[in-house]
């Protein structure tokens, strides 16, 4: 589920050849066709079943269609939910950010969550079924940084209406948690060094890493895969800090 340009290396990639490959049964949705049909392709060695669902996680159209679509494929069964839909504005001044690009930002990184609440929500609460929302923040959130304010922006949305919803939701046990990666190895790195990625671009990013290497998406599908497990049930409201140190360089 991500508008960027496709890549060997995207998230949502690495997040259902993950739980795929821990067993689970994954409907990968995602606005791109074609790459939807090579992440399903790429989990056919996998215990776990995978199907793949065309559709655009900005409207309450597409996601009342995955609800029924996942009800349909997995027996009349949903766990989990995860928002890790995301595009990133090309680093530059705040104030000359265009307006357009500033919307599209908000559309992608945080609409979905508030569509998702209001098409699964209630289907949970109706058959009295606990249910997990796992979503895609960033380390830019509580550490933002000149010339992706408003990136950072729209991740302290997608924070805060993680803890809010927890907190409105739990006596329903309905659990939400969100994942605060530092900058990854995917299609928006060169977008947050400004437009091309460079030795130099990256050394700089490198700097404010301590571990010294950048989020691969491998780290955040691990972490994903955790908190949709058994192991993390009494965790809700939560933000995990995958940034290999970012959050207290």
């Amino acid at each position: 589920m991500e508008e960027n340009p496709a890549s060997n290396t995207r998230f949502p990639l690495q997040i259902v050849q993950k739980l795929t490959a821990e067993g689970a049964s994954v409907l990968a949705v995602d606005v791109n066709s074609a790459e939807n049909d090579k992440t399903v392709a790429s989990c056919s060695s996998s215990p776990g079943k995978v199907h793949a669902f065309t559709g655009d996680i900005t409207l309450e159209s597409s996601w009342r269609s995955i609800l029924a679509t996942a009800l349909e494929k997995y027996s009349n069964r949903l766990d989990v939910v995860v928002n890790c839909a995301g595009v990133v504005h090309l680093a530059g001044p705040s104030h000359e950010m265009a307006e357009d690009e500033f919307e599209r930002v908000f559309r992608v990184n945080v609409k979905p969550l508030y569509l998702s609440t209001k098409v699964i929500v209630p289907w949970w609460k109706e058959n009295k079924l606990p249910g997990l929302f796992i979503n895609l923040s960033s380390i830019s959130e509580p550490r933002p940084r000149p010339n992706l304010v408003w990136y950072a922006s729209s991740k302290g949305a997608v924070t805060v209406a993680t803890k809010g919803l927890a907190a409105e939701y739990a006596v329903d046990q309905i659990r939400y948690n969100c994942i605060r990666p530092a900058v990854g190895e995917t299609a928006m790195l060169p977008r947050v060094l400004g437009g091309q990625d460079s030795p130099e671009g990256r050394k700089k990013v490198l700097g404010t890493i301590p571990l010294g290497r950048v989020c691969q998406p491998a780290d955040v599908a691990n972490m994903v895969c955790f908190l949709a497990s058994d192991e993390a049930n009494y965790i809700t409201g939560a933000a995990f800090d995958v940034d290999g140190g970012r959050g207290v360089s």
